[in-house]
């Protein structure tokens, strides 16, 4: 059975595709879970420009994360937390803490979601901190960790 997939379906295709898949799949699973319709003449058409509309998407996306990439790159942050005599922090630092230093440093506003840390930072010194504004983009901050 040709149908015309209305979302995104993993090993199957992207939203507007249009697919060829056993009817009873269509009929069963993909139809009634609103994952896909049938593939009619005035469906195909807009399965054409959902399609387009996907692909705009991802593209733009793409762009925003390059730019933000592009601003980041090679940037040094600085970060001031208490801190004992062994360089040890009072507490720690997370992404939460990172977001709002590359804000108050860079000015550009990041999700806390893209920030790539094994966990809490507790120690003085240079840490790379890894950012992923897109699954193929990736950008490294220094931050700088300073006793206050």
């Amino acid at each position: 059975m040709k149908i015309i997939l209305t979302k995104s379906v993993p090993d199957l295709g992207d939203k507007g595709d249009v697919v060829e898949v056993a009817s009873g799949y269509a009929r069963n699973y993909l139809i009634p879970k609103k994952f896909a319709v049938k593939a009619s003449d005035g469906a195909l058409k807009q399965a054409e420009a959902m399609r387009v509309a996907h692909e705009d998407t991802k593209r733009r996306a793409f762009d925003e994360a390059q730019i933000l990439a592009d601003a980041l790159a090679g940037t040094r942050v600085v970060v001031a937390a208490r801190a004992g005599d062994a360089g040890n922090l009072f507490g720690s630092i997370g992404v939460g803490d990172i977001a709002a230093a590359i804000m108050k440093f860079t000015g550009v506003e990041i999700d806390r979601k893209i920030i790539q840390i094994d966990g809490p930072i507790r120690e003085i010194g240079l840490h790379e901190i890894a950012l992923k504004p897109h699954a193929e983009i990736q950008v490294a901050v220094t931050l700088d960790v300073i006793p206050a």
